[in-house]
């Protein structure tokens, strides 16, 4: 779509970044400075005016991106308006709210549409902020503290005039408060608001109004917000554009609300009594500009669509501001009545719908054509269901030792991990499952909680899995899978395995005969898959799996199952890929997950995996995780250091080049060998038993 830019100032500069990676095209600029006119038009190949009304005489762009300075946006989209141009303005649309109302109005009445600055709300940690608002893990929100510090114009700004004329609501506020309705609606009433003019003295322009303003806001859904915007206060302080949410089950923390692309640790959540954790987002990073505003308004424009939804948020965002003023200047508070005002819709609005958790399987062939994102998809599945891309393992072994895993579970949860990979085995499920009745925890149906039935228990599946349920006090499991393909003699329930010493819990777990040799039982594959068919179908878990099998193994459970595999669990990592049984696995709708994805002895210190963490700017562990996202494979690294947990779930969105790919293939086979324990010893002699006929790897 052809478009016309009306102003040549700096701001021009953050619109012209990735221009070129939008449809739109540049036939026309116009700036009352001829200068910078033609500057602009020289660099963009386009024609220069220094007149609007010529160059809406003369252009035929139907787009319209307003770039003036504050105090003309109002008028400027008004003349484009009234000329039945479709308007992009920046921010502010006007100074006062009736201005800014007439306009969205004038809008509509001409058939054309109105959008306006700025468009943080589509930034992608201002969209995770939002997915972890929809998961209910903190809300509901109560409080909120807001800051807009803009900083001093005046030592950074070449042309402050503007800035210092309109103050900090219209220039720095405007990027909180769109944040904030898009996340819990309109803005209802301004409580409390104080105004101070205060600025260096040593300055050579003069404030035109108060450069420090702070104000209490009471939103839609119900939280209490403080707000300050300061021209006063530096930018570089300690904090400058940045949200903090506190709710009933923890806080949350954007560093920079107004940033359009922003580093993982611009997030940050804090679960109810503990300590802030990076929450980063898994979705792969996107370089976002000021442009894929216009972008995205003529895309809607090309469909047929008018849309004014923009030009209405920015209108409350103007009502709001001039109650602020007003509330300040009479020390009185302000009911904003906005009834007019639609914030929401499909694409714009407040949305708090909660996120489906994301597992299903669906044994009906005519039911398998469910879209997935391109990560999720697998040919000739027969059944269908999506896993998010990284999860944490719950283990408790730890270097040969048990360990106390609860402290770092609940750090993944803050960091926003949403798959928790658990066994009968590691014996905390039942502090898992007091973890999940605590506040700060997401609800039921955003969480993939996966556990695993123990060797000894492969005649006593129903059982072993009602146990499992009672101790983490769910009704259902997501998945229950097959710990490994042996079974062993039964030694009873399993229950609370953690609390008994590592001796009683070797004792139980791992039985042995007279002989001192590992104490077996006549229980085949087969027949373990039909119990776990029949808890399947009885409720007590959406689908089913195996860990630890070959791929004569799966064949055997695919030869004879009813219900299929939704999961099969392996160890996989570069030094064993386990390519050929992944490709069964998702040639046959079976979804992938990787235990021990970082824990082979010299992985980690590997120089093709140090040269490729080094052209990404990561660590080798991180790109040991993103090997298998890459590949369709869930990973599920386990750690205990906030830091590395969170490093864990961002290597998700690591995108791996063919050439990172090819090094990564170089490590295949390579030799190591883990420190045994009493424990991996004992699961050796049982995974590599004659019966498997499996070559004598290191496990």
């Amino acid at each position: 779509m052809q478009c016309a830019f009306i102003g040549a100032g700096a701001v021009v500069d953050h619109y012209l970044d990735n221009f070129d990676s939008t449809s739109l095209e540049l036939t026309a600029v116009c700036d009352r400075d001829g200068a910078r006119a033609r500057r602009l038009a020289e660099e963009t190949d386009a024609t220069a005016y220094t007149d609007l009304e010529s160059l809406l005489a003369t252009e035929s762009a139907p787009l319209i991106v307003n770039l003036t300075s504050h105090q003309a946006h109002a008028d400027v989209t008004r003349r484009c308006l009234d000329a039945d141009r479709h308007v992009f303005t920046e921010k502010p649309l006007a100074l006062d709210a009736d201005t800014a109302t007439a306009l969205v109005d004038l809008a509509q009445q001409r058939g054309v549409g109105l959008d306006c600055a700025p468009i943080n709300h589509r930034g992608q940690a201002q969209q995770h902020v939002e997915s972890l608002l929809a998961d209910d893990q903190l809300n509901p929100i109560r409080i909120g503290y807001a800051h807009a510090h803009a900083g001093r114009v005046t030592e950074w700004h070449d042309n402050p005039e503007s800035f210092l004329a309109v103050g900090p609501l219209y220039d720095a506020a405007v990027y909180s408060l769109t944040l904030l309705t898009a996340w819990f609606g309109p803005v209802e009433t301004v409580r409390t608001a104080d105004a101070i003019d205060v600025y260096p003295e040593h300055a050579e322009s003069t404030p035109e109004r108060p450069t420090h303003v702070e104000a209490t806001l009471t939103l839609a859904a119900g939280p209490v917000i403080r707000l300050t915007a300061s021209f006063y206060t530096p930018h570089r302080s300690r904090e400058f554009n940045s949200i903090e949410l506190h709710g009933d089950g923890g806080s949350v923390y954007l560093s920079d609300s107004g940033a359009l692309t922003a580093p993982a640790h611009s997030v940050r959540v804090g679960g109810q009594g503990r300590s802030y954790v990076t929450a980063p987002s898994v979705t792969s990073s996107q370089h976002r500009s000021h442009i894929a505003g216009p972008a995205r308004f003529a895309r809607a424009i090309e469909r047929g669509e008018r849309p004014v939804t923009g030009g209405q948020r920015g209108a409350h965002v103007v009502r709001v501001c001039n109650a602020i003023e007003y509330a300040a200047a009479n020390d009185v508070s302000v009911s904003l009545s906005t009834p007019e005002v639609k914030l929401t819709s499909a694409e714009h609005g407040y949305r708090h719908t909660r996120s489906v958790r994301m597992l299903q399987q669906d044994t009906d062939i005519s039911q398998s054509q469910t879209k997935f994102n391109d990560s999720d998809i697998i040919p000739h599945r027969h059944h269908s269901y999506r896993l998010p891309p990284v999860g944490f393992g719950c283990s408790r072994y730890r270097d040969g030792t048990y360990i106390d895993r609860i402290d770092s579970i609940a750090t993944a949860i803050d960091a926003g991990y949403r798959l928790f990979d658990m066994a009968e085995l590691y014996g905390n499920e039942y502090r898992i499952g007091s973890l999940l009745e605590t506040p700060g925890t997401p609800s039921r149906d955003q969480l993939v909680l996966i556990s695993k039935v123990w060797n000894t228990n492969h005649a006593h599946i129903a059982e072993a899995c009602k146990g499992t349920l009672s101790e983490l006090g769910i009704d259902t499991l997501d998945s229950y899978l097959l710990h490994w393909p042996d079974a062993w003699a039964y030694q009873g329930p399993l229950s609370k395995l953690a609390t008994l010493s590592p001796e009683q819990q070797e004792q139980k777990a791992f039985p042995t005969d007279t002989s001192g040799d590992r104490a077996f039982a006549d229980i085949s594959i087969e027949s373990a898959w039909r119990r776990l068919e029949e808890i399947c179908y009885r409720g007590l878990t959406r689908t089913i799996g195996i860990c630890n099998i070959s791929a004569m193994q799966l064949q055997r459970i695919l030869d004879m199952a009813s219900i299929p595999p939704a999961i099969v669990q392996i160890e996989s990592h570069p030094y064993r890929p386990r390519d050929k049984l992944i490709e069964k696995c998702h040639m046959n709708g079976i979804r992938v997950i990787a235990h021990s994805p970082l824990s082979a002895p010299g992985l980690l210190t590997e120089p093709a995996l140090e040269a490729i963490a080094e052209r990404h700017d990561v660590s080798p562990a991180a790109i040991a995780i993103s090997y298998h996202v890459d590949r369709g494979v869930i990973p599920i690294p386990s750690s205990t250091t906030p830091q590395h947990i969170s490093a864990n779930l961002a290597a998700a969105k690591i995108q791996l080049s063919d050439e990172d790919r090819s090094q990564l293939q170089t490590l295949a086979g390579t030799d190591f060998e883990r420190w045994e324990t009493r424990t991996s010893l004992s699961l050796r002699r049982s995974f590599f038993s004659e019966d498997h006929r499996l070559p004598q790897l290191p496990l």
